[in-house]
């Protein structure tokens, strides 16, 4: 493998011009540039992009942090972050954390080495304190999920307001009897359970707690769930869950009780990912906005990374939808 000192001796010229050439300064010669770039041809020389990156503290990469690669969820909020990234010249690097807090401090340190410019986190467990220290000297942005208190800019919806629209709905369409299947390892999900406790009281309807369950996301922990609360003296005949992928479940348990979503129980999801319209009744839903919620995060990203402002703390909330299919 030739090295810049190889280019240089070909060339007849110093390595600091070659140097000059790689870098596309103008303070060449017209005569050297030629002489450069035809022995970095012969030779097939690589320059070392890591080093001169690291010289220069840009290396035009971005990290993306996911909770899991398994979830259909962030295909959309991905493709809009691409999109944005590469608009403005920038690569994704992709990694997944599985929700533990050694992982993410683990990539952090990409930041303090210099190998990223800039971080996304999608789902972080990593503590406010520590998160706000991070973002003091380096670019980080949240989207969709954040910590509660960081002092750290993020993207997502308002999903108080979410949860609080689609229990309306079903308040509206004459249930009282209504369960949530909630996350209460996620702001977001907390938010949404907010928003269920708030419309059901200002229609004074009690707040019963063996309709709220717990989850994990799943769609085998929506199975489970249902089946509990289908074991009560007074079963719900409604269900509002906080994922897409819980509603199906809830769906398939209801019919193996011989229940029938939507005719029998109401169910309503949330994210409106593919499968809310495939399945079988379709599931009405929550929309997020996805891909905006992606491009959004990284144009926020790629702003602080130009400005160099770290201290500059923006929240932005995008527009849900309560999207009304078959199951309610």
């Amino acid at each position: 493998m030739y090295t810049i000192q190889d280019v240089a001796k070909k060339a007849g010229v110093s390595v600091a011009t070659v140097s000059r050439v790689i870098n596309n300064s103008t303070k060449v010669s017209e005569k050297s540039r030629v002489k450069v770039e035809a022995a970095i041809q012969e030779l097939n020389y690589q320059p070392n992009l890591l080093g001169r990156n690291l010289r220069r503290s840009e290396t035009k990469k971005i990290l993306v942090l996911l909770p899991t690669l398994a979830s259909g969820f962030y295909s959309k909020v991905i493709k809009g972050m691409d999109h944005v990234a590469s608009d403005h010249g920038y690569k994704l690097m992709m990694s997944t954390t599985r929700m533990k807090k050694d992982k993410e401090e683990g990539y952090l340190e990409l930041l303090k080495t210099k190998l990223v410019d800039g971080v996304i986190f999608t789902r972080p467990v990593i503590g406010a304190d520590e998160l706000t220290q991070y973002s003091r000297q380096f670019p980080i942005v949240q989207c969709c999920e954040y910590v509660e208190g960081a002092k750290v800019s993020s993207v997502s919806i308002n999903d108080e307001l979410a949860g609080y629209e689609a229990v309306k709905y079903l308040i509206k369409s004459g249930h009282k009897r209504i369960a949530i299947l909630t996350c209460s390892a996620d702001i977001s999900s907390r938010l949404r359970l907010k928003g269920y406790k708030k419309i059901l009281t200002e229609n004074n309807i009690p707040i019963r707690e063996e309709y709220i369950k717990d989850t994990n996301y799943s769609f085998k922990t929506g199975i489970e769930v249902t089946k509990q609360l289908f074991d009560l003296e007074e079963p719900p005949t409604a269900i509002f869950t906080v994922s897409d992928s819980l509603a199906i479940g809830a769906m398939k348990s209801l019919y193996s009780i011989n229940k029938t979503p939507g005719s029998d129980v109401a169910v309503i999801g949330f994210d409106n990912t593919e499968i809310a319209a495939m399945y079988h009744p379709t599931l009405s839903t929550v929309a997020q906005p996805r891909y905006e919620l992606g491009r959004m995060a990284m144009e926020l990203l790629i702003s602080t990374i130009k400005s160099g402002e770290y201290n500059e703390i923006t929240h932005m909330r995008l527009n849900h939808e309560l999207i009304i299919r078959e199951s309610s």
